[in-house]
């Protein structure tokens, strides 16, 4: 809009008139579209109506309307802008074959799943192989990129299919088919598949308003078939390949009953109950295989289907009054529900669901039809099949869920659930041959990419289970690791997560809509943005809950926290009330420069409560190389536990952290017949700083206690109650000749019977017992420390004895390899006292604090191969990228020195001269080749245009990037070849930087980023594909696909 003619209009206006102008700055009149509309009358004043169109310079076009009107007197004015002839998409992979008037669907990549959306294609005469033109335009923003490091491109799967089976739909809801909860017809077809078929191979069928919301009636149902590959007789296995589902009214794809069955390529959209569905715990050898599924919303059929509503409103099979409750026995709705492990999934997505992306389950016995077989092996001890590159996103409870089971008996008075609601009995640990006696064998998830979950990317429980090669981004929490039970009854195993990015807040900002629930501040510029849940929710990446687990090899970015919340890279589970162990360890660890917490402990607040719980106090891990805190072999724990401090240690006040050096074990203390029982646990050196404990489960008939301790320390024990007349002592990774001592408080006429022995978990039997006997002071206690005496101090009613392992303890394990090493107090007294001996034990038993191992000294350097050695993390690991990464300082930075910066595969190419630095690379080069590097000074930047046209050769990637103000920059006409739709406006510009590609294609990943005068872009993130086929590559390496391999070894395997 130029001046000129704005002044001239203003000259010519008279009272009410409207006026409209749509026009483009220094474009001169002829750019200019005016609408001018004489009043009318009072309740209609005329409306003046101004339209051009316009191309962006990525080819997309677009429409400006400015309007003006007097309406009832009142003035109203605005404009809008809209796409004109669809909207272009640019695709990875080659979708020539799709059709105009195909449906195609692209999945959300915020938190809520319903920002996925449906759109019809358009003809495009100029759209590559890898482009399609839209009808609809789209209401949300979906990522096309890759966001600091993590593939969050989104989703897109075509819907339409040439063989159509659709149900036919009446208007409304009717009948019996829970119109309760649902306004449309669920009332559609089914394809049944039987056992003793001749042969079933599905292709590219698209199935559309197919299942019913009862038991049985699905849109593809594989029903009791038993094993459908070559185990079952068949000479070509059975498979379901290219498969729509969509607009299901009960699921996508059921395997009931059946093994060996090839699911791959298939499409799951906007289904009600769990998609991709293994039913009755006993199906084994399936293959999921590059399948997507996205929309999966709550059903009626089974408790884990239903959301809170239905869960307790649908109460005809619990027993007698029961009120289900939604977050224990329902609200498990999943698109991939794999009810046993010995399953492959390979190369899915699960791109949105109410609950879980995919959840791992575990049933005690065959369920539903199956009940009454007989199971070679338990699942939860079956080892897991293959899982590689799987991602998950847009899920409220989790990406990934491994944990829980469902009930296999029916409701009753002794447990009124209804049958098959979720359950927590049951525990992952995977052995060889599936045999408890045999070694574990770990189960493995390999290249998981999780991002916006609203609870956590992954919550992974049981042992041994290890995490690699896998990225969290925009997750509540990031992973959370839990062992699979807990002393007793678990004998101790271990979780890895090894060569792992962590992201907490990205690039990613989100869009509002959707149903999106939480919208704040954040990210390391505190924009608005999305959240995972309020702002005052600490978002973690990785959480702990016991242990023992190891974290190495991985890289923290972005955990900055507001005024409102912490955040931190590091974390534990809130509210905990279970044990956490000394031998959780961290080592390689890298945090970037935008993570200010490298581990949080919690503070009474939102979410943390009053941080009180047996867990939150001892909360701790051990930092291996010192790459968290700085101090080699260290454990940092709270920093109120005086359980574990001695007088070097080193407080870290904004973790609420203290940095210990020492040795630190646990004792598991189980009391009988005592609910409602607070334990005290004070260290000798810290009599003013005891540690209360509420117990795991204070109403339990055996409460239990399992403090933190440091070794080779004296503690004493009191209760709030009359001292339990049965205590069982047990040593928790304690190795052989490790030791403490204990004085427990009792009346001063106790007498004492106390019995030490292995206990073997497996029968629950005692062996090697030896009775302890008393001495007369606790000098000659002091001296026999390892024969099995006790010293009964009735003065300050105090029971001394130690603690000590005489046996060595194997990896992982709580106890020695020759069972858990047990104390038995048995206890006589006439007294009903409160049994607490704080006031007598101190000063008498008090002693100097001092540390048993020295502080090792604060290291200083970088942490040498700390953090994960890859920077990308994509689900096409197949193909290689590119890392870019442009420093644009702005005038204020560049007069204070600051250099621009290209960073092409970590390698940084400085310049502090005004003028445009290029760097040419070869597009068909892995590793990369610089073939060019260009400076042009201001005085020759005329030059440059002529050498943007003929001096890059082809298949080159272009990267440009400018220093200071450059008034004129006569490059527009050059950069069309190199990937712009049409010239750029780059007069008066801050900063320009441009990718481009000298080729015969124009991928999408071309990009000019330009800042008013002044100004700087910052850091610009970007990540290049290499050696597309689009690129005309004449030889290319041959490209090794483990997806493949995978497949052809999970088909083997069948």
């Amino acid at each position: 809009m130029s001046q000129v003619s704005v002044f001239h209009l203003l000259q010519s206006w008279t009272a009410r008139q409207a006026w409209a102008l749509v026009g483009v700055i220094d474009g001169g009149s002829t750019s200019c579209n005016e609408s001018l509309r004489n009043y009318e009358n009072h309740s209609s004043g005329g409306k003046a109506l101004a339209q051009r169109e316009f191309y962006t310079v990525d080819g997309q076009k677009f429409a400006v309307t400015a309007y003006s009107e007097w309406i009832e007197g009142v003035s109203l004015s605005g404009f809008r802008v809209e796409v004109v002839d669809g909207v272009k998409l640019h695709l990875l992979d080659d979708v020539s074959s799709w059709k105009p008037g195909d449906q195609i669907v692209v999945a959300s990549t915020d938190y809520s799943m319903y920002q996925a959306e449906e759109f019809t294609l358009l003809p495009c005469l100029d759209c590559s192989h890898f482009q399609v033109k839209v009808k609809e335009t789209p209401q949300f923003l979906h990522m096309g990129e890759i966001v600091d490091g993590v593939d969050m491109r989104a989703e897109v799967g075509i819907l339409t299919r040439n063989v159509v089976i659709r149900g036919e739909m009446e208007d409304s809801c009717y009948a019996e088919n829970q119109c309760q909860f649902f306004d449309y017809d669920t009332f559609g077809g089914h394809v049944l598949i039987k056992k003793n078929f001749t042969a079933v191979h599905l292709s590219y069928v698209e199935l559309k308003h197919m299942g019913q919301q009862q038991l049985g009636r699905y849109p593809v149902h594989f029903h009791l078939c038993g094993d459908v590959d070559y185990k079952g007789g068949y000479r070509h296995a059975t498979f379901v390949d290219g498969l729509s589902v969509h607009h299901s009214f009960s699921r996508c794809i059921t395997v009931h009953g059946t093994n060996g069955l090839l699911i791959k390529d298939t499409i799951g959209f906007d289904a009600l109950g769990h998609c991709f569905f293994l039913e009755d715990g006993i199906e084994q050898r399936n293959t999921l295989f590059h399948n997507l599924g996205l929309l999966t919303k709550p059903g009626t059929l089974l408790p884990t289907d239903r959301n809170n509503s239905m869960c307790t409103t649908m109460r005809e099979k619990v027993f007698g009054n029961y009120i289900p409750v939604p977050a224990t026995d329902c609200m498990a709705v999943s698109t991939f529900w794999i009810a046993h492990p010995n399953n492959h999934l390979i190369n899915n997505a699960a791109a949105g669901s109410q609950d879980a992306g995919i959840w791992y389950l575990f049933h005690k016995e065959p369920t539903g039809e199956s009940s009454g077989l007989q199971l070679l092996a338990k699942p939860e001890l079956t080892p897991l099949g293959i899982f590689y590159n799987n991602r998950v996103h847009s899920s409220f409870k989790a990406g990934l869920f491994i944990d829980k089971g469902v009930k296999t008996t029916n409701a009753s008075a002794a447990d009124p659930r209804e049958y098959l609601c979720l359950d927590n009995s049951a525990r992952f640990q995977p052995h060889q041959d599936s045999d408890p006696e045999k070694p574990r064998v770990a189960a493995l998830i390999d290249r998981l990419i999780a991002f916006k979950n609203n609870d956590n990317g992954a919550w992974v429980r049981g042992g041994d289970i290890i995490v690699q090669n896998s990225a969290f981004a925009d997750n509540g929490i990031g992973l959370t690791f839990a062992s699979d039970g807990s002393f007793p009854s678990d004998e101790g195993s271990s979780q890895e997560v090894s060569e792992s990015l962590f992201v907490g807040e990205s690039r990613n900002y989100g869009f509002q809509g959707g149903q999106n629930k939480y919208v704040g501040t954040g990210g390391i510029d505190q924009k608005p943005r999305t959240l995972p849940r309020n702002r005052t929710f600490p978002i973690r990446g990785f959480q702990i809950y016991d242990g023992p687990i190891h974290l190495t090899r991985s890289t923290f970015k972005k955990y900055v926290p507001t005024p409102d919340r912490y955040t931190s890279a590091i974390g534990f589970l809130m509210k905990n009330s279970w044990q956490i162990t000394p031998r959780n360890n961290i080592s390689l660890v890298k945090f970037g420069p935008h993570v200010s917490l490298n581990v949080f402990f919690g503070k009474p607040g939102p979410w943390f409560e009053d941080c009180e719980l047996d867990g939150d106090k001892n909360s701790i891990f051990h930092d291996v190389d010192g790459s968290v805190t700085g101090y080699k072999d260290a454990y940092v724990g709270r920093l109120d536990n005086y359980l574990i401090r001695h007088p070097n240690c080193v407080n870290v006040t904004k973790w609420n952290a203290v940095v210990c050096s020492g040795a630190y074990a646990q004792v598991y203390v189980q009391t009988q017949s005592t609910q409602n029982l607070t334990m005290t646990i004070t260290r000798d050196e810290y009599p003013s700083h005891p540690m209360v404990l509420r117990g795991i489960n204070q109403k339990a008939a055996f409460p239990k206690y399992q403090p933190v301790i440091m070794l080779e320390k004296g503690y004493t024990i009191h209760w709030n109650g009359p001292a339990p007349r049965t205590t069982f002592l047990y040593l928790i990774n304690f190795n052989k000749n490790d030791w403490i001592r204990v004085g427990l408080c009792y009346p001063s006429d106790a007498s004492f019977q106390i019995i030490s022995g292995f206990f073997l978990r497996q029968n629950s039997s005692l062996i090697k017992k030896e009775d302890y006997e008393p001495v007369h002071s606790m000098e000659e206690l002091q001296r026999k420390q390892s024969e099995r005496k006790f010293y009964f101090d009735s003065n300050t009613g105090l029971l001394f004895l130690y603690l000590k392992a005489t046996s060595h303890r194997d990896g992982h394990s709580y106890c020695s390899s020759e069972g858990c090493e047990r104390i038995k107090i048995q206890a006589t007294s006439n007294s009903k006292d409160i049994s607490n001996c704080m006031a007598k034990a101190y000063p008498q038993y008090y002693r100097r604090p001092s540390a048993i191992k020295r502080m090792p000294a604060m290291l200083t350097g970088l942490c040498r191969g700390c953090g994960t050695s890859q920077v990308v993390f994509t689900s096409d690991p197949h193909r290689s990228y590119l890392p870019v990464q442009v420093q644009s300082p702005s005038k204020v930075d560049t007069q204070r020195g600051e250099p621009s910066v290209i960073s092409v595969n970590g390698t940084d190419f400085t310049f502090r001269s005004t003028g445009v630095h290029l760097l040419i690379v070869d597009a068909c080069s892995v590793p990369f080749w610089l073939t060019g590097k260009k400076f042009f000074p201001l005085e020759d930047v005329s030059r440059m245009g002529e050498y943007l046209k003929t001096g890059i050769p082809p298949r080159s990637i272009v990267l440009l990037s400018t220093r200071g103000e450059i008034k004129q920059l006569n490059i527009s006409d050059s950069l069309v070849p190199l990937g712009l739709a049409k010239p750029a406006h780059l007069y008066n510009k801050g900063s320009t930087v441009f990718l481009g590609f000298r080729g015969d294609s124009k991928p999408s990943w071309t990009k000019l980023f330009t800042s008013p005068a002044g100004q700087g872009l910052g850091l610009l993130e970007q990540f290049i594909p290499l050696q597309l086929d689009e690129y005309g590559c004449r030889s290319i390496d041959t490209i090794r696909r483990r997806d493949l391999e995978f497949l052809k070894q999970a088909s083997k395997a069948h």
